[in-house]
């Protein structure tokens, strides 16, 4: 399976419901690009380290995804992305698959090395 980038419109769609940005401290990387990059690995299935470099550091995406899961923001996004594709006339139930798949890690497995 493939991974497409966001639409100009699923963007505008999302970006309310991301965290606030914090008041103090360093900026921030581009949530856009830093959401690509989570998606791209979560759709794909490839390994954080493994993670396209257009989309940033793939520690910044891997604390990036937790941060949005520990905040609770995926399980807001689900329903209303749900919600907006029944009012695009998009989302049926019939149309609905979850699949979960396990993957053993292997003893010893190390991440190619992006930067070579």
């Amino acid at each position: 399976m493939g991974f497409q980038e966001l639409t100009d419109e699923q963007w505008a769609f999302i970006a309310p419901l991301r965290p606030p940005r914090a008041q103090t401290g360093r900026s921030r990387v581009d949530d856009r690009k830093v959401l690509h990059g989570i998606l791209d690995v979560r759709v794909t299935g490839c390994r954080w380290c493994d993670m396209p470099r257009p989309y940033g550091a793939d520690q910044t995406a891997w604390r990036r995804f937790r941060e949005l899961q520990e905040k609770g923001v995926w399980h807001q996004i689900l329903p209303a992305l749900l919600d907006w594709g029944y009012t695009l006339g998009k989302g049926k139930v019939e149309a609905v698959a979850v699949d979960s798949t396990l993957v053993e890690a292997k003893k010893g497995g190390s991440c190619r090395s992006r930067w070579a």
